[in-house]
């Protein structure tokens, strides 16, 4: 009898065995990451960093973003509501209003005030983002008992994580150097933050300077250093090694080097220990973004020297925050995912150097002249109000009044854009899915457009050809080098495993639900992650 009593009880034990939750999720983007980046560099990583993410936990390797424009504010927020621009409405890190053709940045909010500095910088909120996200879902399968924390050394790598019901999103000033956050999440920052502003360490990694972690001998997955493709630090001749982080603003400057995200990885630390993250007897969530990558990519390109050191030392500071956690809170006590929020073109002068096919884009000849040309065909009367995220918009009213179709301004735009070195293709981005494009960007191209934010017409750019300057590089486009990026499972019921087959970059919020058992973002469209 009692062994029949204790099978019996043992049974009746298993459904609560079942449901039980991870103490916290940590959310991990990495700013400007191509899937490539953990392969290139695997055996110079450590055992306990990106290595161990991979080996121990599930690996998406065929991960990609479903929609364009490929940048960091839409990539954000699409991670965390599992649906696309189309229905998140964070449509760019900027975007025109179709109702007022006004410029919007992302996170602006002017009923808000800044917290924890002087400057306009906290004038931020989530507001401008139309749906929940997966850390709003899991505050309310709790009934707000959980706590959500979300940190990035960008407003927007912070706050669209954070959704609309965290606890605090902090995010950097370069300013002073101190962390802050918005009085949409509260009147004054907590005593630990106001401590940690006060220790300066911003000013302690910019007094070492940066120079390579190991012999720069060793860096042989990369170009020269000394590359005339690659931006200058401020106060620099030449792009490379050692970088003495004098000029400028030296407080800014840090932001373009590895120690942005280890002085992430330290505020995030302290986050984990002063608000007791995993420890509140509910399932809490920590986002965390680690901005610095994009700075360096931005400047130096991904196959520079610097870019290899950056991921070098950010494997270090992964390694510290797995290793912090397993310590506080125990291993498979805790879920984390690391992906990225874009990934990044090839310098094209750097391409042209090895034959390859490639150049920079004249985006204000071309939008000169196809204002010229418009004006030659319908008068002196304003026809295109604006230009943003490679897309134009046009003036509705004076296209009404004057009986003037959209089509016909179509087809002014497009011969006029012809004559641009590197167009491919114009778009019109509601009717996208009737262009002639292959069926996936077709696809991208709706998938991105919001009918409030989004523009009339889209111009497609051959293949590495994008607008910017002779050096450094950037993202946006529909093409898979901007598109294709990490996604990692780790911790808490994971086991290792390698998924081959095509996974959407909104599919990390409805996995996340499904184990978790909770509903997903209210716009979710992703699948569960077989």
């Amino acid at each position: 009898m009692k062994k029949v009593l204790l099978v019996f009880l043992g049974i009746l034990s298993l459904p609560v065995l079942a449901q039980k939750k991870p103490a916290l999720v940590v959310g991990i983007v990495v700013d400007q990451m191509r899937y490539e980046y953990l392969n290139k560099f695997y055996d110079r990583y450590s055992d306990k960093g990106f290595k161990r993410l991979m080996i121990e936990g599930i690996n998406c390797k065929d991960n990609h973003y479903n929609y364009a424009p490929t940048v960091t504010a839409a990539g954000h927020a699409s991670v965390y509501t599992g649906t696309v621009p189309a229905v998140h409405g964070i449509v760019g890190n900027e975007w025109i209003e179709v109702a007022n053709g006004k410029k919007m940045y992302c996170v602006d909010d002017s009923t808000v005030l800044t917290v924890g500095s002087k400057s306009k910088a906290g004038i931020m909120s989530p507001k401008n983002m139309f749906t929940s996200t997966i850390t709003d879902q899991l505050k309310m399968a709790q009934n707000y008992k959980s706590k959500t924390v979300a940190i990035a050394l960008k407003d927007r790598g912070s706050i669209l994580p954070g959704g609309h019901t965290a606890d605090a999103a902090y995010w950097y000033d370069s300013a002073d150097g101190y962390w802050i956050t918005s009085s949409f999440y509260m009147k004054e920052l907590p005593t630990w933050v106001q401590k940690f502003n006060l220790e300066a360490r911003p000013q302690k990694y910019l007094s070492k300077g940066w120079n390579t972690l190991y012999p720069i001998a060793t860096y042989t997955r990369s170009a020269e250093d000394d590359s005339p493709y690659e931006s200058k630090l401020p106060g620099e001749k030449t792009p490379t090694f050692p970088h003495e982080l004098k000029g400028g603003n030296p407080l800014e400057v840090i932001r373009t080097t590895p120690f942005g995200n280890t002085l992430t990885k330290d505020f995030a630390l302290k986050a984990i220990d002063e608000e007791n993250l995993g420890k509140n007897g509910t399932t809490d969530f920590l986002a965390i973004s680690f901005s610095s990558p994009d700075y360096v990519g931005h400047s130096f390109g991904p196959q520079s020297i610097e870019l290899e050191d950056t991921y070098l030392r950010l494997d270090q500071d992964i390694a510290d925050i797995l290793t912090h956690l397993d310590a506080k809170l125990g291993k498979n006590q805790y879920l984390v995912f690391l992906t990225a929020d874009h990934a990044v073109a090839e310098i094209p002068y750097y391409l042209q150097s090895k034959r390859l096919p490639g150049g920079v884009f004249d985006n204000v000849k071309a939008i000169n002249e196809a204002k010229t040309a418009l004006k030659k065909e319908f008068g002196e009367v304003e026809i295109m109000v604006g230009n943003d995220n490679y897309q134009i918009y046009l003036n509705h009213a004076n296209l009404e009044r004057l009986h003037i179709s959209k089509e016909a301004v179509g087809k002014i735009l497009e011969k006029s854009f012809k004559n641009q070195a590197g167009f491919a293709e114009l778009v019109d981005i509601r009717n996208a899915l009737n262009s002639p494009l292959p069926a996936l960007y077709r696809e991208m191209i709706s998938n991105g457009y919001n009918q409030a934010r989004s523009g009339d017409f889209m111009y497609l750019l051959k293949p590495q050809w994008f607008s910017g300057y002779k050096t450094g590089t950037t993202h946006s486009s529909l093409y898979t080098y901007d598109t294709h990026v990490p996604l990692l499972f780790f911790g808490w019921n994971v086991k290792p495993k390698e998924i081959n087959q095509r996974t959407n970059i909104s599919d990390i919020s409805s996995t996340l639900a499904n184990w978790l058992k909770i509903n997903e973002p209210s716009g979710s469209i992703g699948k569960v992650i077989q």
